[in-house]
């Protein structure tokens, strides 16, 4: 995709598409909405977001525990299956950060790679830009 393409999305899908390669929790996409237009509710956010899933553009997983040479971390869960992520999205829960330290199945937005088209420009596009 183009630097075009990339501005006829909404504010919303630029929004969900900066947090999904920044590898973000669900609630972040709120500090990437554009401060100038009116917040969308959580079913118009879930809207958006269900229509970037089904584009194959980003994934929702959730955050696991995992050992690492005796080191404990976190890492992706499996995608949210599509028939469960209207009413994951549905819970107003699932758009706050998690409460204490840990974020062991916190949902996180996952860039897929057809979404990796869309964010990324090529060093063409990026000359381009910048003049």
């Amino acid at each position: 995709m183009g630097l075009n393409e990339w501005q006829r999305l909404s504010h919303v899908e630029r929004a969900f598409l900066i947090n999904s390669f920044e590898m973000d929790l669900l609630p972040g996409v709120f500090g990437d909405l554009d401060p100038a237009q009116p917040e969308p509710s959580l079913s118009e956010l879930a809207s958006v977001l269900l229509r970037l899933v089904d584009s194959g553009w980003m994934e929702l997983r959730r955050y696991v525990s995992v050992v690492n040479e005796g080191r404990e971390g976190l890492a992706y869960g499996e995608p949210v299956s599509r028939d469960h992520l209207p009413a994951v999205l549905a819970d107003p829960a699932s758009w706050e950060y998690p409460d204490g330290p840990s974020w062991v199945g916190a949902l996180t937005l996952v860039e897929t790679e057809a979404g990796r088209t869309i964010s990324r420009m090529s060093a063409d596009e990026m000359e381009g830009s910048s003049r």
